[in-house]
């Protein structure tokens, strides 16, 4: 299957239903819980070490880094995430699909696009993006993996999907099932068909100077999270 480039989900629209983004936040959390897309990125962090700070980019509904500072509690590890996106839509939408988001220790939110970050050099031990890759045309997406990996001290990780056609019709199936938004509805599939496979998405990190330390592929090989330096 071909990658569809120059295509717009309605996310990277003017996201003018509050009602229908919420509901997708929600989807895309609980589709993240049911497919195993948190613990990709869990495991793959703790490839780089034990990160005292973790920038989030594009973070959507914020349940990873809510994994992620859950897991760090748990093992007594001090961590803080700064979750951000470049809409502020966003971030309100996150909020109130999951108020409790507000009151996470170590959890903060700002407003940042992940193609011009306002943050200095290895400002954050980790950069993190999870379904964020597949946004962008072949140039933009090196520039963006440039830029995280600017801000990141021990490296960054990429969580995205994987793109066949077997795993477009398994999106189609999962977001016509479960999912509550018409968001999910039509993004999910589009956004199988505008992925990266795993072996572009190496060589888009070899483009941009890093080199993979780790790859984690989910259950059915549908996506794969990479620790890169």
């Amino acid at each position: 299957m071909d990658r569809v480039e120059h295509a717009s989900e309605l996310l990277d629209g003017p996201l003018d239903d509050p009602t229908a983004l919420i509901a997708n936040l929600r989807d895309l959390r609980r589709i993240n819980r049911l497919t195993g897309g948190a613990e990709l990125s869990l495991r793959a962090a703790r490839t780089l070490g034990d990160p005292a700070t973790i920038l989030d980019v594009g973070t959507g509904a914020a349940d990873i880094p809510a994994v992620l500072l859950a897991d760090a509690r748990r093992r007594g590890k001090p961590l803080e995430v700064t979750a951000t996106d470049s809409r502020q839509e966003v971030l309100d939408a996150a909020l109130a699909a999951r108020p409790a988001l507000a009151r996470v220790p170590g959890l903060t939110f700002q407003q940042a696009d992940g193609r011009g970050l306002v943050y200095p050099d290895a400002a954050f031990d980790v950069g993190h993006s999870s379904l964020v890759l597949h946004h962008l045309d072949g140039d933009d997406a090196v520039a963006f993996l440039r830029e995280l990996r600017r801000v990141s001290r021990l490296g960054i990780v990429v969580n995205d999907l994987d793109r066949s056609r077997w795993f477009w019709l398994g999106g189609w199936l999962i977001t016509h099932t479960i999912a509550a938004s018409r968001y999910t509805r039509h993004d999910g599939p589009l956004s199988v068909r505008r992925a990266w496979t795993r072996a572009e998405t190496l060589d888009l990190l070899g483009r941009a100077g890093l080199e993979p330390v780790a790859t984690f592929v989910g259950f059915a090989g549908h996506r794969y999270a990479i620790a890169a330096q």
